[in-house]
């Protein structure tokens, strides 16, 4: 290889995968002195090749930046923040056995959730964590975002749900546990009553077990946010999903803006020392604005926890993703956060709203709320 035109002897092309080669050195030597010192003292093929490389960078972060919003409806690849594996463990298969055979449903299965490996595997501290989804797995609603099943008459509720879920929190050795639900509009009181008695249960064998309900609207019916409240339960969580804006297109015609910010608003009213919590999902379109009204809406309604992640297309039948929010667009809506008052906010791509790095700062921030002076 030459390093500088003055060396070379040869000009190399490639033309339909053939090499062909031209002396030049006739050419050469008509230059003048001062071309071929400039020649000499010109770029290398080193120095071709770095800058070719560093184009080549530059080309590609544009190219992934084009990729990252849908302006036609296509869909989306994923880009590479995104792409995760599942690692599977000892403490993963006892989760998943444990689950089986107490015929227990999982919003981590139910809902495709990336983060099921870390989870499910207890990460780096060895300790499992898992989402238990009560009232069966079948929901009466079909918001376009989720790929939980659904039906307008869903199979009766298991009298024996409380009791098997609080078995298997007690085998798994948990200190935190998350409990949400399918909505059951089939349910005169939504089924609040069989949340409110899972939590009962929970505390009954283990009374220091911090336990956070991510619960229904129950269609606005407060004395069922009431019922979940005098449970016992340490964490109020309620997802309001997304902006007001797109309530419509991304939840199901039951569920609104105005009456998921209520149950929030009134489960901190009852009980004004508890903790409330929610989610926002991004991906769908939002704007910047949209996004900052919904967080300043949520912190009036006294929620003090807030996490925010990317949206991700379950199924091709789903809600296309309409942006793939970067890294650095998630730490900006963290701080954001911060400055909005709010105790803790998650924010990252595959952050959820029953993520397990949450729970840690969540079992702190009780432990002094409850400490004495």
């Amino acid at each position: 290889m030459f390093t500088s035109f003055s060396n070379a002897r040869l000009l190399i092309r490639f033309r339909n995968g053939s090499l062909l080669c031209k002396r030049f050195s006739e050419n050469y030597s008509s230059l003048s002195g001062e071309q071929k010192e400039r020649l000499a003292n010109g770029p290398g093929l080193e120095e071709f090749v770095e800058n070719s490389a560093k184009q080549l960078d530059a080309d590609s972060a544009i190219n992934l930046t084009n990729r990252l919003k849908s302006s036609n409806g296509e869909r989306l690849r994923l880009p590479p923040w995104l792409k995760t594996e599942i690692p599977i463990s000892k403490n993963y298969n006892k989760l998943k056995n444990t689950v089986r055979s107490l015929k227990l449903n999982t919003v981590c299965e139910e809902a495709r959730c990336p983060n099921i490996g870390e989870c499910w595997g207890g990460g780096e501290d060895h300790v499992a964590t898992a989402t238990i989804m009560l009232m069966g797995d079948t929901c009466t609603r079909g918001c376009r975002f989720c790929s939980v099943k659904t039906s307008r008459a869903p199979l009766p509720l298991d009298p024996l749900e409380p009791a098997n879920t609080a078995e298997a929190i007690a085998e798994w050795g948990l200190d935190y546990v998350v409990l949400t639900s399918v909505d059951r509009d089939d349910i005169q009181d939504g089924g609040s009553a069989h949340f409110a008695e899972t939590v009962r249960q929970i505390k009954k064998r283990n009374s220091s077990i911090l336990v956070e309900c991510l619960t229904p609207d129950f269609r606005g019916d407060l004395c069922s946010v009431e019922r979940i409240v005098d449970s016992g339960l340490d964490v109020y969580a309620h997802n309001i999903e997304t902006v007001r804006q797109l309530q419509q297109l991304a939840r199901d015609h039951r569920a609104n803006y105005d009456q998921s910010l209520s149950v929030l608003r009134h489960a901190r009213k009852y009980l004004p020392s508890l903790v409330t919590k929610s989610s926002i999902m991004l991906g769908f379109g939002e704007t910047d604005d949209q996004v900052r009204r919904t967080m300043e809406d949520l912190r009036n309604a006294g929620v003090e926890c807030l996490t925010l992640g990317q949206y991700m297309q379950p199924t091709k039948r789903h809600l296309k993703v309409r942006e793939y929010i970067t890294p650095e667009k998630f730490k900006h809506w963290e701080t954001m956060g911060k400055s909005l008052g709010f105790a803790y906010t998650a924010s990252g791509p595959l952050v959820r709203s029953s993520y397990k790095a949450g729970e840690f700062y969540i079992k702190n921030l009780l432990k002094q709320r409850r400490s004495p002076p």
